[in-house]
């Protein structure tokens, strides 16, 4: 086995599927998106090479900086928000044991077994201004019920509000599977020692979290910037762009103004973005680990 797996031919057999598939699928399209970026591509005929033209475009384009805005938005619902509470919630399931652990992780993962079509349709009926589930429970405490939650000034939070409650099971269930794997010798020892259930998670279950933190928080970065399906479904980015998201202007400028290079131009900032995003966030939390041990090292010293 280990003169096979030494064999030059049988190593490239083994890599080459992976390589080819990694090339054709992922660094082919990249590569042909920035070079239709400095075109004028309509997505049929002929093109022209204009150079940064569309970049240049993109510096005084307000929809495109708006839908950069509401992104930030969303990710920062995520961070702020969204992970804190899956965060508890998990911690609390994990508490919870028995069929009661069981029944709640599958109600709050539902949201994302439903289809997103359904999901958007769904929560329509929910804001709708004459019959919907939200102006309805208004009017029973007596309020006006009569609001339109899709006008320029609240679209924009309607659409978080959903985005932020699909999302939930994923992050919970990632946080979920990694408070499982903690192992449950510290939390007896800490039990030993008296500590409270507030204090055990702060000290022990947090600490031990951080490198799934660190995956999730990443990932809610990623995905509220590339999100796209159920904003399109809701709003379409209306009304006069205030719910519009990156990915969704980029699918309106390619597809459907047919400015198939500018729309290339805008997936190409948000690769970069995606990256930076991703080194910065890979950069905070190993600041913090580095933190960690250097004041870990300081009271070992003090002590």
């Amino acid at each position: 086995m280990k003169k096979l797996y030494s064999n030059k031919l049988v190593i490239l057999s083994l890599v080459l599927p992976g390589v080819l598939l990694f090339v054709f699928a992922i660094l082919a399209p990249i590569c042909l998106s920035v070079y239709y970026g400095f075109t004028n591509y309509t997505g049929m005929g002929s093109f022209d090479f204009i150079g940064f033209d569309n970049y240049k475009t993109l510096l005084h384009d307000q929809a495109f900086w708006t839908s950069l805005r509401n992104s930030l938005f969303l990710a920062i619902g995520f961070i702020c928000v969204q992970h804190p509470l899956a965060l508890i919630v998990a911690a609390v399931l994990d508490k919870l044991g028995g069929k009661g652990e069981n029944f709640f992780r599958c109600v709050y993962f539902i949201p994302n077994v439903i289809s997103v079509a359904v999901i958007a349709y769904l929560w329509k009926f929910i804001y709708n201004p004459d019959f919907g589930l939200l102006n309805n429970i208004i009017k029973f405490f007596g309020g006006k019920g009569d609001i339109n939650w899709f006008n320029y000034d609240t679209a924009i939070w309607a659409v978080l509000i959903v985005l932020v409650w699909h999302g939930f099971g994923w992050g919970m269930l990632i946080y979920y599977t990694g408070i499982k794997n903690i192992d449950p010798v510290l939390y007896e020892a800490v039990a030993i020692d008296g500590a409270t259930p507030v204090q055990t998670f702060l000290r022990v279950t947090l600490p031990l979290m951080k490198p799934v933190i660190q995956v999730n928080v990443t990932m809610a970065v990623i995905s509220a910037l590339k999100q796209m399906e159920t904003v399109y479904l809701l709003t379409n980015g209306g009304p006069n762009n205030s719910t519009q998201f990156a990915a969704n202007y980029l699918y309106q400028q390619a597809f459907k103004a047919y400015k198939y290079g500018y729309g290339n131009a805008i997936g190409v900032i948000f690769i970069i973005i995606c990256l930076l995003a991703t080194v910065i966030l890979n950069k905070i939390f190993e600041e913090r680990d580095v933190w960690d041990v250097k004041k870990k090292k300081t009271r070992r010293a003090a002590s």
